[in-house]
């Protein structure tokens, strides 16, 4: 369930207990485990654990603390190490100026070298960033074009910095920090990201999350840490443990792929999967090159789309679940008829269902279809996007009729069913428009999301 991307389980008071302690790991439901080595020796040991223990993978490099002697030759020991078959990753590498163990010219010019080898060797970084965050940000953006691919491990910086890096196609990681009662700012950015843009990790044997600080970290509590995202996201451990090692899985390579999901669970809700076709090129959706969320893989062709009694198969109690949606990668209203039947069994056996949609169905459908709601769907979430027909368009990559199109559907669906609109904080979307355009003109309650570029 759950992968630990950073512990340094080659220093001495891992010595006595090690196998203990992935016993502990194994217990607490963890995977795996990345060991990052901070110089030349600790990456060899790290690679000896890993060819100790299945579960484990390593990462070579050399940390900006012990970057004081460097000459350069170091970098042909660090692609040595790298050709090991469980070596993942270079790091852990990066910047610190909260000690003055190497002068900061000679941390940039190591990081510099080993970013360069990363991308020789095409495998990702893992980066360490202490009291240089403005030198930090400045390296990343030099290589924005690159195809660099980071961890930034205990994450240091701000939330728009964090966006920043995401939208680069990087990775945050926290510690046990996000649990300790001081760092409640560390939280505030926490909860402005997302489960998707994010890794697991505990730092070990440091940043020992509450309440066990004080003593020695270990990898099975990085479950802990996933319990406190699963409560800053209002998600489950189990949510952020599959999302979390579906990043693993593409960052590191480590773990596998994640079949098709035809229904998944998500919080406890049941989703439904019917369709990746859609009338839509929305610019804030992935549909087309990443259709994943919160670790399920909802890629689907065309001519693989699951009949009905599929869905309703995998559904069982539909009872046991807060509701069952029909939400995908996709517009659901494209499977109009195999949508309905599915609501029909789940409403027969006493569920609750919402609807996600574009609102284009009766426009898909050639009719309305919105009497056809009354019975079968309690909610229906609509994608407003902009209370600006222009927009919305540029938006969504339909004709601007469609605009009309969705606010007629909003209109007449709030005869039969309760109604939602939502707006991804895109850029130059006007919020409070759309807000008002919800709650004072169409009269219906209002949501927005936040938007990531990757």
């Amino acid at each position: 369930m759950f992968i630990d991307t950073h512990c340094h389980l080659f220093f001495e008071n891992f010595e006595n207990d090690i196998e203990t302690v992935i016993q502990n790991a194994l217990d607490a439901g963890v995977d795996y485990i990345l060991i990052p080595g901070t110089d030349l020796e600790t990456s060899k040991q790290a690679i000896k654990l890993a060819e100790r223990f299945d579960m484990i993978y390593a990462a070579a490099g050399i940390h900006p603390h012990d970057t004081k002697e460097w000459s350069g030759s170091e970098i042909d020991e660090i692609r040595k190490l790298a050709a090991h078959p469980k070596v993942v990753a270079i790091g852990e590498i990066g910047l610190d100026y909260y000690y003055d163990y190497s002068p900061p010219d000679i941390q940039k010019k190591a990081f510099r070298t080993q970013l360069d080898l990363a991308l020789e060797l095409d495998l990702p970084v893992i980066i360490h960033n202490r009291d240089s965050n403005e030198d930090m940000m400045t390296f990343i953006r030099e290589y924005r074009e690159t195809g660099l691919r980071a961890q930034f491990h205990c994450f240091a910086g701000s939330a728009g910095d964090a966006k920043e890096l995401i939208d680069m196609g990087h990775y945050i990681s926290f510690t046990g920090n996000i649990t300790f009662k001081s760092r409640e700012s560390l939280r505030q950015i926490v909860t402005q990201l997302k489960p998707e843009n994010l890794l697991l990790e505990t730092d070990s044997p440091f940043m020992t999350p509450v309440p066990h600080r004080g003593k020695r970290n270990e990898p099975a509590y990085v479950k802990i840490n996933a319990e406190k995202l699963a409560e800053l996201f209002s998600l489950s451990p189990e949510d952020i443990g599959r999302t979390t090692s579906l990043n693993a899985w593409k960052l590191f390579g480590i773990g596998e792929a994640p079949e098709l999901h035809k229904t998944y669970k998500i919080r406890n809700s049941l989703y439904i999967n019917l369709t990746n076709r859609c009338n839509c090129k929305c610019v804030f959706c992935s549909r087309t090159t990443d259709p994943v969320i919160k670790g399920h893989n909802l890629k689907m062709a065309s001519s693989a789309e699951p009949p009905a009694i599929d869905y309703i198969n995998e559904i069982g109690d539909p009872t046991i679940y807060d509701e069952v949606v029909f939400c995908g990668y996709g517009e659901p209203t494209l499977r109009w008829e195999e949508l309905k039947e599915i609501a029909r069994h789940v409403k027969k056996e006493g569920g609750r269902t919402r609807l996600n949609t574009n609102g284009h169905g009766s426009f898909l459908n050639k009719r309305d279809i919105t009497p056809e709601l009354e019975g079968l769907i309690d909610t229906v979430s609509v994608s407003l996007n902009s209370a600006d027909r222009e927009q919305y368009s540029r938006l969504t990559g339909v004709p601007e009729n469609l605009y009309d199109e969705m606010i007629k559907f909003i209109r007449s669906a709030l005869q039969y069913s309760r109604v939602i609109v939502s707006v991804v904080a895109c850029e130059g979307v006007d919020i409070p428009a759309a807000r008002k355009l919800a709650t004072e003109e169409l009269n219906v309650e209002f949501r927005e999301r936040n938007y990531f570029r990757s």
